[in-house]
């Protein structure tokens, strides 16, 4: 079944959000929301809606004690208290009618999530750009740079994000990662690969391989070296899991092998992982598109 669309319109790049109402009886909103919201500051929540920043699906202000009305959803903007800027710009590599095509910086998140709003990728295109349909076609993690597609066109985007399923589109990214003189290279280095505790990282299980990487050398300086990924597979965090797993873990990664403390607000080490080119024959024109970064990755003595 399709949903009414939105009432409320993108605000600075940050679309709307909202919450289905569970067939469950309540007294009233406020009684509800202060359930579900049970971290919110009552009295945060109660000025929110006071000031009606939560409307119905027809877009009308709620207040407190409107009627909980069970299977209908709520409309608001979420906010972030104190988002730190991110002090990297992305840059634009291609823009067609469909197509659009960005360098991200390392530490700016793709979409909305958690702490992170206004500070990523989407919603500042959205915002420069004026795009409030732009949808990304696949992620890249926070911690990485490089090329990164997203789509203008939304009836277009199904085809795009086909390619990537399909596995046709060639991902080329490059490290920094440690020597290892007794590792023959170029290697492929497959594995089984499930969600960790807390589901924040991947870890490497028994059973039959579901990632794959090639992993070849560019150059070396001394004890760390320039490395080539190939990745066959797109699992959540492959490169980083794998390079951990060969014992090179990439340089600067907060994660793999072993879960760091939150970095907070520096950005003095960025993750040495770039996602250098991406190459694919284009689903409407059946032309080869292929798009490379403009970055490079620090050789930084830790």
């Amino acid at each position: 079944m399709k949903h009414p669309p939105s009432p409320l319109p993108h605000r600075d790049g940050v679309a709307p959000s909202y919450l289905w109402l569970p067939c469950e009886q309540w007294p009233d909103l406020i009684t509800f929301l202060l359930q579900r919201f049970p971290h919110m500051d009552e009295a945060v929540l109660r000025g929110r809606l006071a000031r009606g920043e939560l409307v119905d699906e027809a877009g009308q202000p709620l207040a407190a004690q409107s009627p909980f009305q069970p299977g209908k959803r709520i409309w608001y903007y979420r906010e972030v208290e104190d988002e730190t800027p991110v002090p990297f710009e992305e840059t634009i590599l291609y823009r067609d009618e469909r197509l659009l095509v960005v360098d991200k910086p390392h530490f700016l998140s793709m979409i909305p999530a958690g702490k992170h709003l206004r500070e990523t990728l989407l919603t500042r295109l959205r915002h420069k750009l004026a795009l409030p349909e732009l949808t990304p076609c696949h992620r890249l993690d926070r911690e990485t740079a490089g090329v990164t597609l997203f789509c203008l066109h939304p009836p277009s985007r199904g085809a795009y994000q086909k390619l990537f399923e399909a596995r046709t589109v060639q991902k080329t990214y490059e490290a920094i990662a440690p020597w290892r003189t007794d590792l023959s290279l170029p290697c492929v280095h497959r594995s089984r690969l499930e969600e960790g505790e807390g589901f924040f990282t991947m870890q490497e299980v028994a059973g039959e391989p579901n990632s794959e990487t090639l992993v070849e050398l560019i150059a070396r300086r001394g004890d760390w070296a320039h490395y080539r990924l190939s990745p066959h597979t797109g699992k959540k965090h492959q490169l980083r899991a794998h390079m951990a797993a060969l014992g090179i873990p990439i340089q600067h990664d907060p994660w793999y092998p072993t879960l760091l403390p939150a970095k907070g607000d520096d950005f003095s080490r960025p993750l040495q992982l770039l996602a250098r080119s991406i190459a694919f024959i284009d689903p409407f024109s059946r032309e080869p598109r292929s798009f490379s970064s403009q970055r490079t990755l620090a050789w930084q003595a830790d």
